[in-house]
């Protein structure tokens, strides 16, 4: 079935999680008279039994966060529902109990309105978010949820902000309980056919020390596994000076580390300054940051969970390995652009926005599209999710936008995106791939698919002008192995290497130079790119 099993590390990483499986529990059909969806189910949710004998379907994911930050969520609730009351502890004890309880956080208007049957749930606002558990509408299995309680969500006495302080915590727990025997094998041991995993972590705090521990675990575990990590950065400037060398140290350790043994690692920041008109939104609030980068990330990883009748399923391993293209190419950025689906619809009979800008050429000769010209590829998409300001290293955003050699890029289109020529094969795709690595030209992979993504009742209201009010719209993502990395991971470079210890700072400056040079090989952007004409 292809199974893909989801981490959720932190508090961030919850929220935009939360958004994905929503989107993911909008795509059952319940009338028989409904079309099927194309989207699999089975590949992200797992069928069970609960208490009273009824079927249930449940995400394939475990969630992880510190004390305080699950909200109303209970671990036992919903599908299995269970009571551990005082009866059960005096079975046990026969002396007195005095009993303490925190004050309870009571659920959101939306999730009360969820939980009566309200057939209109009062909508989630900015104001009634706390938690990303006030606008989850998915069923968790138990197993799912695994609260820290070595640390408490914002506190300032002891803060979980230190990439060492996440690597020693996972060391903690692993030595206590063995992680991956206690929360991982009994849903891998489930999975006929296992994909791989998607790791939703933040990397600029202390989970990017404990992510880069589990990963290191999971490679040693399942050798052969894609494992997919999206790393949630913060925007930089957005907070004091000291907290921004920290949180950018924090990122330079957890690239130095994961690489090692992810497949793909995507970073995700969405910086406030460089939006289109069409998207209007709150940078300090997390629903709707995290409503944004979800959009992107779900619609990027759609194919991966179509229906294996679909000539459009892409594995995770198919898609690493189209930007992979020297081996040590495990970085890619994520952008996107968003449509109104029926504009696609009446222009030109259904030509893409993609093709009206010129911002992606359009001489695509198969839905697996391979371009044959020899040139270089245009990528810009109206959204770019990665961190520009910490990568530029003190050079102009006109500079910056010179350095878009791309290696690889693989796109994702959703809604009447405008798509020519018939099918081709595994092998041919292959040959094509080869054949343009070997010319060392640009390799573009695209997926389409008719489903939009829907705006379902629990996503922010960020979107305005042409695409405001609808209740689906079309998406265009790419992911892309680019020269600009490079730049990027020397920006980090240059100041890791004014801070900390000298041995330390040595070692993982010399580890990011090694990163870097991956992004360099066979091109280079020439001396005229770096000076403002």
């Amino acid at each position: 079935m292809h199974e893909i099993l989801t981490l959720q590390l932190g508090h961030r990483a919850n929220y935009l999680a939360s958004h994905f499986w929503n989107v993911q529990e909008s795509y059952f059909t319940y009338d028989t008279n409904q079309q099927a969806s194309p989207v699999d189910h089975d590949v992200h949710f797992r069928a069970g039994v609960g208490p009273s004998g009824e079927d249930t379907f449940t995400p394939r994911t475990l969630i992880y966060d510190l004390k305080g930050g699950f909200g109303a969520l209970r671990k036992w609730g919903g599908l299995y529902e269970q009571d551990y009351g005082t009866n059960d502890v005096k079975s046990l004890w026969s002396g007195n109990i005095v009993e303490q309880r925190e004050a309870a956080i009571l659920p959101s208007e939306y999730q009360k309105d969820l939980d009566s049957g309200v057939p209109t749930p009062r909508k989630p606002k900015k104001e009634t978010v706390r938690f990303w558990s006030d606008f989850a509408r998915t069923f968790y299995h138990p197993r799912s949820i695994l609260q820290i309680n070595d640390y408490e969500l914002g506190s300032t006495i002891m803060p979980f902000e230190r990439w060492e302080g996440g690597e020693d915590l996972y060391d903690k727990l692993d030595k206590e309980h063995d992680i991956l025997d206690r929360d991982i094998r009994v849903w891998a041991e489930e999975c006929d056919q296992m994909q791989g995993f998607q790791i939703f972590t933040s990397a600029d705090d202390a989970w990017g020390g404990f992510s880069s521990k589990y990963v290191e675990n999971l490679r040693d575990e399942f050798g052969k596994a894609s494992i997919w990590t999206w790393g949630l950065e913060e925007e930089t400037g957005q907070v004091e000076k000291a907290k921004t060398v920290l949180r950018t140290v924090n990122i330079a350790k957890t690239l130095q580390d994961i690489l090692l043994q992810t497949s793909m690692y995507v970073p995700l920041t969405v910086s406030s300054r460089h939006l289109p008109p069409y998207v209007e939104l709150d940078e300090n609030s997390q629903w709707q940051l995290s409503g944004l980068l979800s959009l992107a990330v779900e619609s990027m990883t759609l194919p991966s969970r179509l229906r294996h009748q679909s000539a459009q399923r892409g594995n995770l391993g198919d898609i690493e390995a189209v930007l992979n293209v020297n081996g040590n190419q495990r970085i890619a950025n994520l952008q996107c652009t968003l449509d109104d689906d029926s504009s696609l619809q009446e222009a030109d009979g259904a030509v893409s926005a993609s093709a009206k800008d010129s911002r992606v050429s359009t001489s695509d000769t198969s839905d697996l599209a391979l371009e044959d010209e020899l040139q270089e590829p245009h990528l810009s998409l109206d959204i770019d999710f990665t961190n520009i300001e910490s990568g530029r290293s003190g050079i102009s955003i006109r500079q910056w936008e010179r350095k878009k050699h791309v290696f690889a890029s693989v796109h994702s289109l959703r809604g009447s995106y405008r798509h020519d020529g018939d099918m081709i094969d595994e092998d041919e795709a292959a040959f094509l791939r080869k054949r343009r690595r070997f010319a060392s030209l640009p390799v573009v992979e695209r997926h389409y698919s008719p489903l939009k993504y829907p705006i379902v009742d629990s996503f922010p209201n960020i979107l305005s002008d042409q695409l405001a009010g609808l209740d689906s719209i079309a998406v265009h993502t790419s992911l892309s192995t680019t020269y600009q990395i490079s730049g990027r991971i020397k920006g980090l470079q240059s100041v890791v290497g004014r801070v900390g210890d000298m041995a330390e700072r040595e070692a993982i400056s010399n580890r990011l130079g090694e990163i870097a040079e991956a992004y360099q090989e066979g091109w280079d952007s020439g001396s005229g790119d770096d000076s403002d004409e």
